[in-house]
């Protein structure tokens, strides 16, 4: 019988949180294909399969938290890993007040973008994170963003004010995400002793039929020319939650076509 590898995940229970997602949609696919038996938790319901469960559930709610993971180990076990990858950003369709200069950016805005990025996945630690201290053993990846790592370069919207309008990359996707560093940071050294790894996963940009005026400045940027298939970042997902990742904790792995590397 061949050794089993380092990163097989067959049958480990994983949370993918914002799994309705571009991002969430990609690693449940994919960690699915690999064996994993996926627990979706977002507030739209996605299909279920025999290795593949959907929980409808707000993430700033402790108490629908605590709910959801009495679910998921009424069906399979405590989970064994989690993926924050719910989040919410300013589209660039948004109300112009949302897309406006830094002096007037709506209180309100940064207050709910706040509580679902950083609140929830706070809150996403304490719940699931807690369970898998509980059960000696796990994984959580948090997903960050080069703008929590670097300044959003603004000069790559100015094709739209150069049309006339008011386009600024807002501030607070950059401040939610950069506070997930320390958050991780925090969980590795509390929860080392647990067996719990906490690990940042910053990634790039991906491609979504963004404005061609876009991609080309954006494109400029990278080192590698493009910005990255939602499928690119399944592989250290993977590794990360694997037993190939045993030694990595509180660390930022940054995967971005090298944007930060100029």
């Amino acid at each position: 019988m061949s050794e089993q590898s380092p990163f097989d995940v067959r049958g480990r229970v994983v949370i993918v949180t914002g799994g309705a997602g571009q991002l969430g949609r990609a690693f449940s696919t994919f960690l699915g294909a690999a064996g994993a038996k996926i627990a979706v938790i977002d507030r739209a319901p996605v299909k279920e399969t025999e290795r593949l469960l959907s929980v409808a559930c707000d993430i700033t709610d402790r108490s629908a938290l605590e709910q959801a993971l009495a679910h998921i180990e009424a069906r399979w076990e405590a989970p064994s890993g989690l993926i924050n990858a719910a989040a919410l950003d300013s589209p660039p369709d948004s109300p112009p007040e949302e897309n406006g200069p830094f002096e007037t950016y709506p209180e309100a805005s940064f207050d709910r973008i706040m509580s679902v990025n950083v609140k929830g996945t706070f809150l996403c630690c304490q719940v699931f994170g807690g369970a898998m201290a509980a059960h000696g053993r796990g994984s959580i990846v948090n997903i960050a963003s080069i703008y929590g790592m670097v300044s959003p370069d603004q000069s790559l919207y100015q094709y739209r004010r150069d049309r006339g309008e008011i386009f600024y990359k807002p501030v607070a996707y950059s401040t939610s995400k950069s506070a997930l560093y320390n958050l991780t940071r925090y969980l590795a050294a509390y929860w080392g002793a647990k067996g719990v790894r906490v690990n940042t996963l910053t990634l790039g940009g991906v491609y979504n039929n963004q404005d061609p005026a876009f991609l080309a400045r954006y494109n400029a940027k990278v080192p590698l020319g493009r910005m990255a298939d939602a499928n690119e970042y399944n592989g250290v997902v993977q590794f990360l939650l694997s037993d190939a990742a045993s030694y990595v904790t509180g660390s930022n792995i940054v995967v971005d076509g090298g944007f930060t590397a100029l």
